[in-house]
């Protein structure tokens, strides 16, 4: 099994682990529901990458019954701080950078920029 901060998943195991992030643990047939609703994925393929996830340390599986329960094994925050380090270097190591490219090329509503104008706040 790979330590925690070595786990690369790739973007279909990021989609899983997205839906059991938002579930906190769900079953195959669940994480399939779910995702066939936004793209086109057969059973058996969702059923074949949570097989390749639990083997690589992604998710952990409760097999004590019929229906086998997954959850995510690394949470959603250390996931993305490990993301955003990797990209840091594209940003040239800057924080503003980051934060400007993405607000500026996504849409944003006035709730999110509250958020963000109470987090500024809160550090300064």
């Amino acid at each position: 099994m790979q330590q925690k901060n070595q786990i690369k998943p790739t973007e279909s195991e990021l989609e899983i682990l997205q839906v059991l992030w938002d579930r906190s643990e769900a079953s195959v047939r669940e994480v399939h529901e779910t995702l066939q609703s936004i793209k086109d994925v057969g059973y058996t393929t969702t059923l074949k990458l949570m097989q390749i996830m639990h083997e690589k340390g992604l998710v952990f599986r409760n097999d004590s019954a019929r229906t086998h329960i997954y959850r995510a094994a690394i949470e959603r925050k250390l996931m993305q701080h490990q993301y955003l380090k990797k990209m840091m270097p594209l940003f040239q190591d800057s924080p503003a950078q980051l934060v400007m490219q993405t607000i500026g090329s996504q849409e944003i509503s006035k709730e999110e920029i509250q958020q963000i104008q109470e987090y500024l706040n809160s550090i300064k």
